[in-house]
């Protein structure tokens, strides 16, 4: 079966990112990050609709107990697209004004992380990863990070993955994972994508325990094997693809979001910022889990 890529969800987001699929309801979760759009997708009837949380949208994961966990301008929230209902769990970096959470996930026991990075002002280093745990408790992890991305987990949950896309950076990191506790160890380098076109934006693996980095700026998806081997690069029809998700009836759909603004070649890719599918890979995801808090 040929490699067919279609676009999906023709939005033309500002920041299309986040993607994430719910086995539950079967759909796909993404949002346009500076817009505060949250959308959800439905891939039998192609219906993308959407809600308005009303400032800048980082990360999702659907809850458990109904709902989206969400990591926004402004912290943890817990928001009900249906109705509109909005609960804040917390701002960690509530005495950073410059800053917002931006890539993050549900890791297998159903805790949520998710990273922060300085979006006004001149850049800095000042990102930091956190952890909202079931209790809803929030814990900082590591700081030091110019812009947080690329959070992923092995398949049976004893790695994570992350990575920071500035360009002084653009690394691919790894390190154990204790799901007990909710713990990594200390992050070691899985890949520099100064070897590859593209700087690292978000990541997701797939059943057989690769990790797929969208490579912004590089017109491409790239699948990682654990030893960070470079296994498969999947051409795209956009400049900046930020987040790649597998999700369907059978999680053999790679579905990724993208860039809309500050592209060039506009009248090459007049879909960028939109969501796309990707058939015909032979490959399938793994399930992620709900926010169990």
């Amino acid at each position: 079966m040929p490699i067919e890529i279609t676009c999906v969800a023709p939005t033309r987001s500002a920041i299309g990112e986040g993607a994430v699929w719910d086995v539950g309801d079967q759909r796909l979760w993404w949002v346009d990050i500076p817009h505060g759009l949250i959308h959800r997708f439905d891939p039998e009837t192609r219906a993308n609709d959407t809600f308005d949380f009303g400032e800048p949208v980082g990360c999702i994961a659907r809850r458990e107990k109904g709902g989206l966990v969400i990591a926004a301008k402004s912290g943890f929230w817990f928001f009900d697209p249906e109705t509109g209902a909005r609960e804040h769990i917390g701002d960690p970096e509530a005495h950073l004004p410059e800053s917002r959470f931006n890539d993050g996930g549900t890791d297998p026991q159903g805790r949520f992380w998710a990273g922060t990075m300085k979006d006004m002002g001149i850049p800095e280093p000042c990102g930091a990863f956190y952890r909202l745990d079931t209790n809803l408790s929030v814990s900082k992890w590591k700081d030091g990070f110019w812009t947080t991305n690329g959070l992923a987990f092995s398949p049976d949950g004893s790695r994570m993955y992350l990575s920071d896309s500035n360009p002084k950076v653009r690394t691919i990191w790894a390190c154990d994972y204790d799901g007990d506790t909710g713990t990594p160890g200390e992050p070691e380098l899985f890949f520099d994508t100064r070897q590859a076109k593209g700087r690292p934006d978000g990541g997701t693996v797939d059943a057989d325990g690769c990790y797929w980095q969208a490579a912004i700026e590089g017109w491409c998806l790239r699948r990682l094997s654990p030893k960070g081997e470079i296994l498969e690069t999947v051409e795209v029809p956009v400049e900046k693809p930020t987040k790649p998700m597998f999700g369907g009836k059978n999680l053999d759909i790679l579905f990724f979001t993208s860039l809309g603004q500050s592209v060039t070649q506009r009248e090459a890719q007049p879909e960028a910022g939109s969501l796309f599918a990707i058939t015909g890979l032979g490959i399938k995801g793994v399930p992620q889990a709900r926010f169990k808090g």
